[in-house]
């Protein structure tokens, strides 16, 4: 894969962390028009760049997907200590363990679910980018078409 590429799949990915950033730092909450627009808007561009410009878009979206998650990841990690007011623990039959423990056991899980949310989202926006970019070849295939009988004679 050569740099330019890269470069265009690490940049799509990096449309998801200003939304990461400003929510761990409680400056953008869920349920407002501009969280929305920090979800959906780089979502949105993932899947006109890719239905644009990759010859098949369901593997780059998934790729986009999971370098995502990787920054999702890591930036929840970065932004530990100022998303929580207090450290987060665990309840039930592991609330007894030390609380060293617990940060590590949720850390880790954090970490798992920001990486695989972000690969699901390149999933499913892949298999949209998909259908829309057979929907548009299947289209030009019907008006190149145009005026033909079924042998594709005029």
């Amino acid at each position: 894969m050569d740099r330019r590429r890269v470069f265009v799949l690490v940049g799509l990915a990096s449309l998801t962390v200003p939304r990461v950033v400003l929510h761990d730092l409680g400056v953008v909450r869920e349920g407002t028009a501009v969280n929305a627009a920090l979800v959906f808007v780089p979502f949105a561009v993932w899947i006109a760049v890719a239905v644009l410009r990759a010859a098949n878009p369901f593997p780059a979206l998934v790729a986009v997907g999971g370098i995502s998650g990787v920054l999702l990841a890591v930036t929840h990690q970065v932004l530990w200590g100022a998303a929580f007011d207090e450290e987060p623990r665990l309840g039930g039959n592991l609330a007894d363990l030390d609380p060293s423990v617990q940060t590590v056991v949720l850390r880790v899980f954090a970490a798992f679910s920001g990486f695989f949310t972000g690969l699901i989202t390149g999933v499913l926006c892949g298999l949209v980018a998909w259908g829309i970019a057979r929907a548009v070849r299947r289209s030009r295939r019907g008006e190149a078409g145009e005026g033909a009988d079924l042998q594709g004679r005029p």
